[in-house]
């Protein structure tokens, strides 16, 4: 049963939405999966998702994303999809489950509306790029 299981902090994992130009020359964002520990992750689960509001109040929701991720080494990054302006103004949530050895981790990250803007963006180390980094 789920309550059985002990659920341990998430530490050392991180979610960012990167700012980026592609091959010709236009401004994409990306968003990023980060492993900041010294071990890897396994059997890593992503689910995506946008919910919230319209700019005329009517609810506005998007399809639910899922990737998988067999092993995300130590200290290593893996871009998980491309994301739209369009849904900045929108709840952007991140779910991620991962095992290290046997034990079962998660945790949701979510972009909160209008978070994802130039005023926000931070030179991120490990990805070499301006984004909005979410711990």
């Amino acid at each position: 049963m789920k309550k059985d299981i002990p659920f341990l902090p998430v530490e050392g994992v991180t979610m960012a939405v990167a700012q980026e130009k592609n091959e010709v020359g236009e401004t994409i964002w990306n968003v990023y999966l980060l492993n900041r520990n010294s071990y890897n992750l396994s059997n890593v689960l992503v689910t995506s998702k946008g919910y919230g509001s319209k700019f005329d109040g009517e609810r506005q929701q998007t399809s639910v994303l899922r990737h998988h991720i067999p092993e995300l080494e130590a200290n290593e990054v893996a871009m998980i999809e491309m994301i739209d302006p369009s849904v900045f103004h929108l709840y952007n949530e991140y779910w991620v489950s991962y095992f290290v050895n046997e034990q079962v981790f998660d945790k949701k990250f979510i972009f909160v509306p209008e978070s994802i803007i130039e005023e926000n963006l931070i030179f991120i180390p490990q990805l070499s790029l301006k984004g909005i980094l979410h711990t």
